[in-house]
């Protein structure tokens, strides 16, 4: 065994207690952007998702995938207006907490209050912070702690989870 691989495996065995101590769902209000849900979940399979959105875009949604940096269009929309969770239609954030991250994804300071819900992921070994659409659980990022003041956070989306409805167009009628 390789001095690399020795390493890794002490790193996971370091791990693995704080991952069984951790709960792998968690509300908002233990994460960053604190609030309490304030929309009903649907019980919908995520597979009836499937007919709905794009093959890229389930991905994203409903496995968990990430799209590569820099492909969404939404990175350089600058306009007014609402992101919405492209499977359900429920706003996420305003266009007054978009920012440019230089991640190559769309990045907000904060999200809609009580609209996503968070949860442990530990696909990096370490624990990362993500998030989901509060009402389809919907798959839409990570939050980082790297953002601007005065929150310092970053909502960091994939641009195929969310719809960009501009402030002058009515927003959508709410999926079941």
């Amino acid at each position: 065994m390789n001095r690399r691989a020795v390493l890794q495996s002490l790193a996971m065995l370091a791990v693995l207690p704080v991952i069984s101590a951790c709960s792998r769902t968690k509300a908002t209000g233990s994460q960053p952007g604190a609030g309490t849900i304030s929309v009903k979940p649907l019980n919908k399979p995520h597979e009836e998702w499937r007919e709905l959105v794009s093959p890229a875009a389930y991905r994203v949604l409903f496995e968990e995938d990430t799209e590569p940096p820099g492909s969404s269009a939404l990175n350089r929309e600058d306009r007014k207006g609402t992101y919405l969770c492209a499977a359900c239609y429920l706003p996420l954030f305003n266009s007054a907490d978009k920012y440019e991250s230089g991640t190559g994804w769309p990045s907000f300071t904060q999200p809609i209050t009580g609209h996503v819900t968070t949860k442990q992921d530990f696909r990096m070994i370490l624990p990362r912070t993500e998030y989901h659409c509060a009402r389809c659980g919907g798959h839409q990022g990570h939050v980082f702690t790297d953002g601007p003041l005065p929150r310092g956070e970053r909502w960091c989306n994939n641009g195929l989870a969310l719809r960009f409805v501009p402030k002058n167009q009515e927003l959508p009628a709410l999926r079941s």
